[in-house]
């Protein structure tokens, strides 16, 4: 699998990682409803077998399980994937999520994070949300101070707008940015995906399948009937009246694939790697059959003509 250097780093990442949001199961405010940690495991497992070598989780996703189920499906591997994670949200006994990348704070955040993913070094930590917005530079400069201590490899960022890139990247190096970014939600594509290009800093990006609605297998009659506790069934575009036109766009990437053997998901996640400030594309992966549904988007080398047709239905 091809592999490119991330930012500023030494870590020569594939271009499609594990993503395990989902991994964090069920019970708290952003979940993606039950979710079996077997599974979990047997699709870490399963994508390191291909050959994907980088896993990216969040302190939050599950309210530290998320973590830990990481933790114990690279334990033992012989070639153990990269582990990103993310500091910036916190909760409380309750399981209320906060917004703090206070000093203390970020500094208790990794050691609870290398805790529960049993290792001695993370290998990029990233700050998961710049909020407060005015704590962004506090925030930023404990994790260079963690860097420099050794307990983190390298420090990135995540959802942070030019601006906020620009105040953190006055204090120190950036290595990596990590925004949403597909077909449904190409934004990033007019400022910030430019200026982590322009000043060398690594975009892997988020919800390239945004959260499945491009992967082929989402109708419109399972978005509309996704479990209640699934965090999906709050965003507007799985609501009409954006879900029709992205179920037609979904339909487009399938037809597109099936010359090359792939999926619609596969088409959506190789188009967002066209982007030349794309390192990689974190896909999520909830067990070993979806990531065979997926790895080959980190091959697939859409045509002119491909990218056309998609274009034509983006302006249409």
């Amino acid at each position: 699998m091809q592999t490119r250097k991330l930012g500023n780093s030494d870590l020569e990442i594939t271009r499609m990682g594990i993503g395990a949001w989902a991994m964090g199961g069920a019970g708290w405010a952003f979940s993606w409803s039950s979710q079996e940690d077997s599974d979990s495991v047997a699709a870490i497992r399963r994508a390191v077998e291909h050959g994907v070598n980088w896993v990216d989780t969040a302190a939050v996703y599950g309210l530290g399980h998320s973590e830990e189920v990481v933790g114990e499906a690279v334990k033992g591997l012989a070639k153990k994937p990269y582990i990103f994670t993310k500091c910036a949200r916190v909760w409380n006994e309750n399981r209320e999520i906060g917004k703090c990348i206070k000093r203390d704070s970020v500094r208790r955040e990794c050691e609870a994070s290398l805790r529960r993913l049993q290792v001695d070094v993370i290998d990029l930590y990233q700050m998961h949300w710049p909020e407060p917005d005015e704590d962004l530079e506090e925030g930023f400069s404990a994790m260079l101070e963690l860097q420099h201590e050794g307990k983190v490899r390298w420090v990135g960022v995540s959802n942070c707008n030019v601006s906020q890139m620009k105040r953190v990247q006055a204090i120190g190096a950036v290595t990596s940015l990590q925004p949403p970014y597909s077909l449904v939600s190409p934004e990033v594509e007019t400022e910030i995906l430019p200026h982590a290009l322009a000043t060398g800093v690594g975009a892997i990006v988020y919800s390239p399948m945004k959260a499945g609605l491009l992967s082929g297998k989402m109708t419109r009659e399972r978005a509309l009937n996704l479990p209640a506790d699934d965090w999906r069934r709050r965003n507007p575009a799985f609501q009409e009246p954006a879900l029709t036109r992205n179920v037609a766009l979904a339909d487009l990437l399938g037809e597109i694939g099936k010359p090359y053997g792939r999926s619609a998901g596969e088409v959506a996640i190789a188009w967002t790697l066209l982007n030349p400030a794309v390192t990689g594309a974190i896909v999520g992966m909830r067990n070993a059959e979806q990531v065979d549904g997926v790895i080959g988007a980190a091959d697939l080398e859409l045509s002119a003509g491909d990218v056309e047709r998609i274009e034509t239905f983006r302006r249409g």
